[in-house]
């Protein structure tokens, strides 16, 4: 036997829990009281009511299966339903997939051209590419600014400069996803291994060469990985913004649905599911791809 297993075991003193005292108990008391209170004002202030939605089952089943409809001159009239789905091919489904395609394209575009800029935000607003601390607030301001406003916002702010189409949905996905994606990979650079950078900086080296050699090299496959969970999300995104005008296949969806053809707007629907589905398992196979580099 080695001395070591003959030296005597110190017990360790274990953490003793911390014991809830008649303010703690108040405390909590008076959290859940208040969030109690706050859900009650938002119930009252949304007009959320149980008896409404389950009197409201008629209208949902005549958006399911359809209605008809005599008026009081004799005039019959049929609604279609969202079932069965309008499955025409050259009518519906063979023009659904070109609007799935050009809102994959509108998500792409406002994903790519947001890179350099959200990079330059990102490396500006991380305390470990910048210590200057003015120019630190100046983009977390910016990028919180940029964020505030919804994409749907910038969507019909650019419409109503340019007109309708998927050229200002995706200048708006581009601005709104600058500040996200900047933030995101900021705060990736903010969590690196601190021991290279303080090293580097020891030894004299400048702030971008500390990036280039102990920050970049440590982040890139979590840049990479944000980058496709971004391209995933705008790609969602693009599909509101058409119900705006910002082109895509959530235009078509908004237009069938204003006239009351439900079927082909459940066949649209039911592309974009296949669609986000598809766009999932690609994001995750890369994402997998991408951490094993």
């Amino acid at each position: 036997m080695t001395a070591d297993a003959l030296e005597p075991k110190v017990p360790t003193r274990m953490r003793v829990p911390r014991r809830f005292t008649a303010k703690h108990y108040a405390a909590v008391a008076a959290i859940v009281l208040v969030l109690v209170g706050l859900h009650a004002i938002a119930w009252w202030k949304t007009g959320f009511s149980i008896k409404e939605l389950v009197d409201g089952w008629q209208g949902l089943w005549h958006f399911l299966v359809g209605r008809d409809q005599t008026y009081p001159n004799g005039h019959h009239v049929h609604t279609k339903g969202a079932f069965p789905i309008d499955t025409r091919w050259g009518a519906t489904i063979k023009p659904g997939i070109g609007y799935c395609f050009l809102t994959v394209c509108i998500g792409l575009m406002g994903t790519t051209l947001s890179i350099p800029f959200a990079f330059v935000l990102a490396v500006v607003a991380s305390r470990t590419t910048n210590r200057y601390a003015p120019l630190y607030y100046l983009a977390r301001a910016l990028m919180s600014v940029l964020r505030a406003v919804p994409e749907t916002v910038y969507a019909l702010m650019f419409i109503a400069a340019l007109g309708f189409g998927a050229f200002p949905g995706v200048i708006a996905l581009t601005i709104h996803n600058v500040a996200v994606m900047g933030k995101l990979w900021s705060e990736v650079m903010d969590e690196v291994d601190q021991g290279p950078v303080e090293a580097l900086r020891s030894a004299g080296s400048s702030s971008v060469q500390t990036a280039m050699h102990a920050v970049f090299p440590a982040v890139v496959p979590s840049l990479l990985g944000l980058l496709l969970y971004r391209f995933d999300t705008n790609v969602r995104s693009s599909v509101i913004l058409g119900t705006v005008g910002a082109g895509g296949i959530g235009f078509y969806i908004l237009q069938s649905a204003n006239g009351f053809e439900f079927n082909t707007m459940m066949t649209y629907v039911c592309q974009v599911v296949v669609l986000v589905i598809l766009i999932d398992l690609l994001s995750v196979w890369l994402r997998r791809k991408v951490a094993k580099v």
